[in-house]
């Protein structure tokens, strides 16, 4: 099977996501500026999901670029991601509405951590099914910045409920990292197209 179903079906499912995430920003029923201000931490964790879930829409978008295949196995790997993603708006909004409190700051980490691991199941399940010499196994390597994301995320979790402020500066970080999109992929394509 090509990929065109599956990237379609998840670009849905983000689409979603990030409607949903929006949904939760409340219109203030007053009209001076200083109604916007109890909305700013929910306006704030808006922004960094929605970086995230941009970020993961992007780098899913290359991963199936250089994706030949899909197989069932590809398929359940794919919606474990988006299972995780589709948290997102959940944890956002509890998060935001609670000014970045200690367990709703942790579980947002718990879940960007859990998608994490689903991403890199993802590409692991299609390294298995293309071989470690296909575009995908040779653009990925060792992948680096995955295993700090997780390693920042460990960090962030606990120490939430030390200073919450520290742990969501250390998922802006993290999202700072993966701003610029990943490279490999679209090289290791460019040399194949030559």
């Amino acid at each position: 099977m090509k990929t065109t179903r599956l990237e379609a079906f998840s670009d849905g499912v983000l689409a979603i996501i990030i409607t949903i995430m929006v949904l939760e920003l409340k219109v203030p029923h007053a009209v001076d500026l200083a109604a916007l201000k109890p909305l700013l931490p929910v306006f704030l964790s808006y922004v960094l999901s929605f970086i995230y879930l941009g970020i993961y829409w992007n780098n899913h978008h290359h991963l199936f670029q250089a994706t030949e295949q899909v197989s069932g196995g590809i398929l359940w790997a794919n919606l474990h991601l988006l299972f995780w993603l589709s948290l997102l708006p959940f944890t956002t909004g509890w998060m935001g509405e609670n000014g970045l409190a200690a367990t709703p700051t942790a579980l947002y980490g718990f879940v960007l951590i859990m998608a994490a691991i689903a991403y890199y199941i993802l590409e692991r399940v299609i390294i298995a099914k293309e071989g470690r010499d296909s575009l995908v196994a040779r653009a990925l390597g060792k992948d680096w910045k995955a295993r700090l994301s997780v390693i920042i995320f460990l960090i962030a979790i606990p120490l939430a409920f030390l200073n919450s402020w520290i742990a969501a500066a250390l998922y802006v970080l993290d999202a700072l990292l993966w701003l610029i999109p990943d490279p490999r992929i679209e090289r290791k394509m460019e040399k194949r197209d030559e």
